[in-house]
This record gives C-alpha cells, structure tokens and sequence, in this order.
C-alpha cells in the first residue's frame, strides 16, 4: 500500500466551526460577522447562523451598541456532549483564545504578552 500525499488526506480538524466561532468572539467581542467569517474561512451566513446557535445555547449575548453588536462569552457554560458536559468552555477559550495573535499586537490591559 503506498504512503498517502498530504493533498490525498481528508481536510478535517479537531475544531468545530462552532468552537472557531467562539474563540473569534472571545477574542474581539466586538467582532464583526464578516471579519469572523474570513478569519476561520467561511462565509458571512454560516457565521450568522453559528452565532444564533451559540446564542439561544447560552454561550453569548449580543448587545446592540449603535450600528454594531457587542458580543460577551459566557464562559461558565458547558459543553454539549456528554462527555464533556461536566467542563467549562472557559477552557476552550483559555487554550485558544491568546493563540496566533499577531506578535506586534500590544495585549490588552491584564492580558499576559504573547509568547514569543
């Protein structure tokens, strides 16, 4: 049998666009749709309906604040599946949040630098 070529490999990922979505979100609440969207590389409606999901769930709230949304994490939420149901996603967002920040970004107030 010969060894397969990277492109003959299935493209999936250990994250959900779910969790992508989520992670964006904690890191810019004020986020918009479209620069989420092609920050993960989907489109603007998949986003929209993800946000919705994660919404009615209990995983954020919006607020309207002039023409924008203001998004907040609940990061106290668990996950879904059962075999996880008994963690935060507090610890999705602390593990991914911070990660592939650009490095001449300043952090913000109380946030650790980026390694580096």
């Amino acid at each position: 049998m010969a060894a397969s070529k990277p492109q003959d490999r299935s493209s999936w990922t250990f994250l959900t666009h779910h969790a992508r979505v989520l992670v964006e979100i904690a890191r810019d609440p004020q986020a918009r749709l479209k620069d989420i969207a092609a920050a993960i590389g989907i489109t603007e409606r998949a986003v929209q309906g993800i946000v919705s999901d994660l919404h009615e769930a209990g995983y954020l709230t919006r607020d309207r604040v002039g023409r924008r949304n203001h998004y907040s994490v609940n990061p106290d939420q668990r996950f879904r599946y059962r075999t996880e149901a008994n963690l935060p996603v507090r610890v999705l967002i602390d593990l991914f949040a911070q990660h592939d920040l650009p490095r001449d970004r300043e952090p913000a107030e109380g946030e650790p630098p980026a390694p580096g």
